[in-house]
């Protein structure tokens, strides 16, 4: 199975436009005209088909996360005390006599 056909059966299995797929592929900072989409779903005969590389479908996927999920939560800064603790060995904690 090649990518052009993993491309093609995910917009159909989720009901996806050209635009949506252009918006989805936006979501990762990646651009690509409708017209150079449309060479992705051709068939491999037509004299204007493209082969789907491995970076617009790993693109592709990336952004569908995003899409499907929504963005990741930003992480807060740790916490002074967290950062400033020391890590205390159990031989050190026990008092020698």
């Amino acid at each position: 199975m090649t990518n052009n056909d993993v491309l093609k059966k995910l917009r159909v299995a989720l009901k996806l436009r050209d635009d949506d797929i252009v918006k989805i592929l936006e979501l990762v900072d990646f651009r690509i005209s409708k017209s150079e989409l449309g060479a992705f779903f051709r068939k491999e005969d037509h004299p204007k088909y493209m082969e789907c590389g491995d970076q617009i479908l790993r693109n592709f996927l990336n952004g569908l996360v995003i899409h499907l999920r929504g963005p990741l939560p930003k992480k807060d800064a740790p916490k002074k005390s967290e950062t400033g603790k020391k890590a205390v060995k159990k031989s050190e904690t026990k008092k020698t006599s």
